[in-house]
Order: C-alpha cells, then structure tokens, then sequence
C-alpha cells in the first residue's frame, strides 16, 4: 500500500474489528489492546510492501504471530468470566485461535492454517478437537 493516509484509513476502519478479534484471542481487554497495539506498529513498519487485496491477512498473521509469542496468551480461566470467555479460556492457545479464527472470523480451514503456520491436516485436527473440548466443557456432567 502508499503512504500514511492509506495505514490511517485502514487503523480507523478495522481498530476496534481487531480488539474484537484479541480479545477473543485472550479473554483479557489489557491484553488484547497491547496484542492490538503489537500488530499495527509491526503492521506500519511494513506497510509500503502490503498490497490493498492482502492488508487483513498481514494483520491476523501479525497479530497471531504476537498472540503465540506467549507474551499475550489467554488469561487462566475465571469463574465469574461470562460463558464463552470461559469457555474458551480452557483451550490450549492455538486451538483458541483456530477456533476463533474459523468461527468468529468465518475464515476457511485452509486460510487459518495458513495464518497459523501449519499444514491444512492439521488445522482440522486441531479445530476438531477444539470442539469436541468445548462440547465437552458445556454438556453438564451426567453423575
């Protein structure tokens, strides 16, 4: 992309679309604002070699790779966190960034195992079996 008015643009309509998306990363607004903060400065310091058409990808994979630096990762889970917060806490953390990836961001598996660095296999292993823990989580237990 150009210049500074084109990375102003691009803060101002996507900024809080991606607070949205770190905070279901870590379950923790602090964390996610400094997650957030992480992208855009890495984000800016490239921005001249993004071309228009791949600016979000740049952005989820900057702020995946600052989510799996273990700097912001998901907070232990709280018992007065709202539900899915909760639920999603009890994930291992690139299970939780799958999940969120493909069901609140409704990006395609091989587009979230491209972001995440791993082969599209496994990305449907992980995803799976991210489900299967949440179902777990949420069923009541039948004692």
């Amino acid at each position: 992309m150009k210049g500074k008015d084109d990375f102003s643009e691009f803060f101002a309509a996507r900024a809080q679309r991606y607070r949205r998306l770190a905070y279901a990363l870590t379950g923790d607004w602090p964390a996610a604002d400094t997650l957030v903060e992480t992208m855009f400065v890495r984000l800016h310091s490239r921005w001249r070699k993004v071309r228009p058409a791949t600016a979000d990808e740049h952005a989820r994979k900057l702020l995946l790779d600052a989510y799996f630096s273990k700097r912001h990762q998901a907070k232990p889970p709280d018992q007065a966190a709202p539900g899915m917060d909760r639920v999603l806490a009890g994930l291992a953390p690139r299970q939780r960034a799958m999940v969120v990836l493909h069901f609140l961001e409704d990006l395609p598996v091989p587009e979230v195992a491209a972001l995440a660095g791993v082969p599209v296999r496994t990305a449907e292993t992980q995803i799976a079996d991210a489900v299967a823990a949440l179902r777990d989580s949420v069923q009541p237990s039948k004692e």
